[in-house]
């Protein structure tokens, strides 16, 4: 549900690896995939997959298990979309960025079952009906009773993913590292590499993870392992990768920056914590949107 980098990398995978996989996206996209299948590019080799693909809510219908890829935008309108089509026994995977989408998903299907999750992949749609992968790939599941199964699934499909304990700490890593570079990438519209290639900007970086330390401090939220060592490997293993903002901004599009770097100027400011620089970021991008939006 919402098939566009995230969505199709996935569902590319797990169609490979012989599950039967239904994309829901927009209208050329899936007039693209339906007509010549969805085109994915990965290590210099390119490969079209037959999957059915459809601009319905109700094509989730029969389905075990929904990869929820949409923006954290969207997520109460596309919970509320597919929630009369579900099978009783559907089970919801929130690969979306931000901390809080599994409960806002949860608050809107109540009795059906939804799995927090964390993305790490390096992905663009390089046109309707084609996804190029960057690099990476991994997931981190939240416990449930199904999430050893839709590991297995994920691993047999080559995409090595792993179930935490402590999956809402693995979502604020992952925020943390999306407020450290998404909105830099989309006010300057370069790649991780390049952003780092300047002292100035990892210092700007630096000073973003510390706020946001700060907040998850103050909320006490446990920020585990080396987060520092996270912020760099991001540039180590994705220096090609545009953020999901950067793309959103390029096309035009409203980016999920509010639940980014703009939600830890909220909490910041409801637990009394200073953020100014994730503020201007947030501001900066809120205000290339409203450009974008009215030319």
């Amino acid at each position: 549900m919402g098939a566009g980098a995230v969505g199709c990398y996935y569902g590319a995978m797990l169609a490979l690896s012989g599950h039967a996989v239904t994309l829901i996206g927009r209208r050329n996209h899936v007039d693209a995939v339906n007509l010549n299948g969805l085109v994915l590019e990965k290590q210099g080799r390119q490969i079209s997959i037959p999957m059915r693909a459809s601009v319905e809510a109700d094509a989730v219908q029969h389905a075990e298990l929904i990869l929820f890829c949409v923006k954290s935008t969207d997520t109460e309108t596309a919970a509320q979309a597919i929630k009369p089509h579900l099978s009783p026994d559907a089970v919801i995977l929130s690969l979306q960025n931000g901390v809080d989408n599994a409960e806002r998903l949860q608050a809107v299907l109540q009795q059906h079952a939804v799995i927090p999750a964390v993305v790490y992949v390096a992905a663009e749609m390089a046109g309707a009906g084609h996804v190029r992968h960057h690099g990476r790939g991994e997931l981190i599941l939240g416990t449930s009773p199904w999430s050893s199964r839709i590991a297995g699934l994920f691993t047999e499909a080559d995409v090595p993913t792993k179930v935490a304990d402590d999956v809402s700490g693995a979502l604020w890593t992952k925020l943390i590292l999306n407020c450290a570079y998404n909105a830099l990438s989309a006010i300057s519209q370069r790649p991780y590499g390049q952003l780092v290639e300047r002292t100035e900007i990892k210092t700007v970086i630096k000073d973003v993870v510390q706020e946001c330390l700060a907040v998850a401090q103050k909320a006490e939220q446990l920020i585990p392992g080396d987060i520092w060592g996270s912020v760099e490997q991001i540039v180590e293993t994705m220096p090609t990768q545009y953020s999901s903002t950067a793309q959103d901004l390029a096309r035009g599009k409203p980016s999920e920056i509010d639940y980014l770097n703009g939600y830890i100027v909220r909490r910041g400011h409801e637990l009394g914590v200073a953020t100014p620089v994730n503020r201007v970021l947030h501001a900066l991008v809120k205000l290339m949107e409203t450009g974008r939006h009215s030319t």
